[in-house]
């Protein structure tokens, strides 16, 4: 080959690499491919009512998402109801009716008992953060996974989103004693549902956004929800003036984030990565959110709705522990995962809580310091 055509012949190799490196990206589909194909669509569901700080939540995450992967992928968030009931999230979710969706675990409780076991109970002393640690490091994750597959559910599960210890509920008049429970009609979910009929209550499971109505129709004498932003816009002062504060029944519960799993591994590993770290910045957005906006509904709910708060009374919450050590053995009798779920979170409770309570200061000697003259409202009943 001559001086004079090695030019050419480097011209035609170099054209005939770009060629194939053209081909080779249209195959694996690189990013100026995908985005000439467009974004990526989801559909998903709340299990929360439009106008509840929940849905709000949800609403946040899928922002996150969308923003994070500069609108490669979209998720749109529609209310409960909006394609199927609260309860048929799980359901949708799994047969691809929906392609994800916002909601918590224990409204799954009818399918498996053991996944109310992720809040719907005192924890063993864990709050919501350490339920979360020892989903995350403590054998949880795996747990759930065992949880889903025994029962066929086709989703990739995200739990985030740590809650407060939820109050006890709306009572037409104070609870004093754990006896005011029997014949009562009460609302609640999940693992909560035996403990409180163990208390001699008539139970019914409602969904957020029929709990009110429920109880202005008097099927309902007592419910609780969540938190005093939740059940301020949901109208329970409306129905009822009586707060009953703290509880074991919901001391450790946190919010679900779930993917079709058929869908979820589908996408990209970059855009996985992008989802699977937006749950732990949403889930420390909530926290913040939720700080706020509940201290301001809490002092609303007194001054401007006229709520009487009340202290649940130490007897009420001796006897929720003494009533959830009954459904334990029961429930671990009959179901070995919940029995494996349940062990599992006492061995690391033990651990953790013991680390809280030897390190954490009680606040209470600091507020009294400080803000002696403006006490919390909430009275013994």
């Amino acid at each position: 080959m001559s001086n004079q055509d090695k030019p050419q012949s480097m011209r035609r190799r170099f054209l005939t690499g770009a060629a194939a490196a053209t081909a080779g990206a249209a195959t694996l589909g690189f990013p100026m491919i995908a985005k000439a194909q467009g974004p990526i669509t989801m559909r998903w569901q709340s299990t929360w009512p439009t106008k509840d700080i929940f849905h709000e939540y949800a609403l946040d995450f899928a922002k996150k998402v969308n923003d994070m992967t500069g609108g490669d992928l979209k998720i749109e968030v529609l209310p409960a109801g909006a394609v199927v009931p609260a309860f048929g999230l799980l359901d949708a979710v799994s047969k691809g009716t929906l392609d994800g969706g916002h909601g918590v675990l224990v409204y799954h409780y009818g399918k498996q008992n053991a996944l109310a076991l992720w809040g719907s109970s005192p924890c063993f002393a864990m709050d919501a953060n350490q339920v979360l640690s020892w989903h995350k490091y403590g054998g949880g994750k795996e747990l759930l996974a065992k949880v889903y597959n025994s029962i066929g559910a086709n989703v990739v599960s995200f739990p985030y989103g740590p809650m407060w210890t939820q109050p006890l509920g709306w009572f037409k008049k104070p609870i004093t004693k754990p006896d005011d429970f029997k014949g009562l009609k009460y609302r609640t979910v999940g693992i909560s549902i035996d403990l409180f009929q163990g208390m001699g209550a008539a139970v019914n499971a409602l969904p957020g956004g029929e709990i009110v109505p429920a109880m202005d129709r008097g099927l309902l004498d007592a419910a609780e929800f969540n938190n005093a932003t939740s059940d301020r816009l949901l109208g329970f002062p409306d129905v009822s003036k009586v707060y009953m504060l703290q509880s074991y029944h919901q001391s450790g519960e946190q919010f679900e984030i779930t993917f079709n799993k058929t869908k979820f591994d589908a996408l990209p590993g970059k855009m996985k990565a992008i989802i699977e770290n937006a749950v732990e910045a949403a889930s420390q957005d909530v926290m913040w959110k939720s700080i706020d906006r509940y201290s301001q509904d809490h002092i609303k709910l007194q001054t401007e709705d006229k709520v009487k708060m009340y202290k649940t009374p130490d007897s009420v919450l001796q006897r929720q522990l003494e009533i959830f050590d009954q459904v334990v053995a029961k429930r671990s009798a009959d179901n070995p995962l919940f029995k494996e779920v349940v062990e599992s979170q006492r061995k690391y409770a033990e651990r953790v809580v013991r680390w809280r309570l030897d390190v954490v200061v009680d606040p209470r000697m600091a507020y009294n310091y400080y803000f002696g003259s403006k006490k919390p409202a909430a009275k013994k009943a």
